[in-house]
């Protein structure tokens, strides 16, 4: 961030899933609100928060070692999010026990514990005032797009996942409360809305649907109750971590008829059910081929991303060459995935069958190498056709931008050619800007990536 001129400053470093950048967003705007002011450095900020990821090894590593480089670069440093609320094997809290210095340690969404600490080793310049921050808060994202999050922790007790054991059970946000936060966003000139949370189709189970109000009107906290919402503000909106359930099947003609974005990030982690079941996730794969079938028979449209993990314990070959059999069949067009990976306090650990590390990776390639052709002829559908897409940069070679197809930071990109002519020049000065939706004619794609040029 920018780093502002008057009020203690605070350097901020922000890990992890679009969750957790909702929290740093949160933690910000308390901040703004209260006086301090950021840094964009080390050396000129009077201490630094870091927020921390703790789900996987490689993110855990990542962690410790940005707590590090803030202690060796600043030495007064706050700890807080998923890391923060793990133990090592002798019960000992692994933040404070890796680097003791840390002035404090939370949990995840733990925003007034966070200022709390800031509190005590930063005293506030005054009292608060809303003027000091924009109405939609803070964000990390770019001014045309934000993360909606509409739930916190998840009910699943997944066996190769500690979310629930750092977030808690799910607790959803009453409906009216998250349609007051899209507005503002939206009158704040956001054109997406990408919605999460750790279970998107289980919104509004903790609450037991219960009714609340919308500008007055009673709506029940459910997901198609939101989509529907969220559906009328006219913007762009795409949801995230989806579950399989079948009431999902209500939102597809929202699809159809262009009211939400035609995309759906599903993690199935596996095709195959004995796996699925020492997983402990809900669905089977036969079940998931029929729902992804009936998904695209009422919107042939619809874009699929989902995550799959190669080698879990005791993966046999015959479950694993089902997984890809999987793979040809639903011709998922965004897959990601990860060869197993054992967290420490995962349930998985204990089962039988841990396979060798070469295996696990063994099988992760040959995954991919099963998908990529898949999603290279996905992609190839679009060429010849006009997509509306969303800018995100403007620059001396054309503009880069987004289709319905694709989320920021994870899914491709669509190359927008400069104009070439008198006309296009001119429709290019006057609507190619950073958030405006254009028509794009695809001239060309690869696996991950579109290119054209102004329609």
């Amino acid at each position: 961030m920018t780093a502002t001129s008057e009020g203690p400053r605070i350097g901020f470093v922000s890990l992890g899933c679009p969750k957790a950048l909702v929290d740093s967003e949160q933690i910000l705007t308390q901040l703004r609100a209260e006086g301090y002011a950021t840094a964009h450095d080390y050396a000129g900020a009077d201490l630094v928060i870091v927020n921390t990821c703790g789900f996987i090894d490689a993110a855990v590593t990542e962690s410790l070692d940005a707590i590090g480089e803030a202690l060796a670069e600043n030495g007064r440093v706050i700890v807080t999010g998923c890391l923060g609320a793990r133990s090592d094997a002798t019960g000992t809290n692994l933040v404070a026990a890796t680097h003791p210095r840390v002035l404090a340690v939370t949990g995840p969404h733990a925003v007034g514990e966070v200022m709390d600490a800031v509190h005590a080793h930063l005293p506030r310049p005054h009292d608060p005032f809303t003027d000091l921050v924009p109405p939609q808060g803070v964000k990390l994202t770019p001014t045309h797009y934000a993360y909606l999050k509409i739930a916190e922790g998840c009910n699943h007790r997944c066996s190769f996942c500690i979310i629930p054991a750092m977030r808690g059970d799910l607790v959803s946000r009453p409906i009216g409360e998250v349609m007051r936060e899209a507005e503002t966003l939206v009158k704040a000139g956001v054109a997406e809305l990408l919605v999460v949370s750790q279970d998107t189709s289980a919104y509004g189970v903790d609450l037991k649907y219960r009714t609340d109000f919308v500008a007055g009107r009673p709506v029940r906290t459910r997901m198609t109750e939101l989509v529907k919402e969220l559906a009328g503000l006219g913007v762009w909106v795409r949801l995230h971590y989806v579950y399989p359930y079948p009431h999902v099947d209500e939102i597809l003609p929202l699809m159809a008829e262009g009211r939400v974005l035609p995309y759906l990030d599903v993690p199935f982690q596996h095709a195959h059910p004995d796996v699925l079941r020492r997983m402990k996730r809900p669905a089977s794969g036969e079940k998931n081929l029929d729902r992804i079938r009936a998904w695209r028979a009422v919107c042939p449209e619809l874009t699929i991303r989902s995550t799959f993990i190669a080698g879990f314990p005791g993966e046999t070959e015959a479950e694993f060459e089902y997984l890809l059999e999987f793979l040809r069949e639903a011709e998922l067009d965004r897959v990601g995935c990860f060869a197993y990976s054992p967290v420490d306090g995962a349930s998985a650990n204990d089962l039988p069958g841990a396979l060798p590390e070469a295996l696990r990776e063994e099988r992760r390639g040959r995954f991919m190498a099963v998908q990529e052709p898949i999603g290279a002829r996905r992609m190839r559908r679009h060429v010849g056709s006009i997509q509306p897409v969303i800018v995100d940069a403007v620059n001396a070679d054309g503009a880069i931008a987004r289709s319905r197809a694709d989320a920021p930071e994870i899914d491709g990109n669509v190359f927008i050619a400069p104009p070439s002519s008198i006309s296009q020049r001119n429709r290019w000065r006057d609507g190619v800007r950073v958030g405006a939706i254009v028509k794009v004619r695809i001239s060309g794609a690869d696996g991950h990536d579109l290119w054209g040029e102004l329609a």
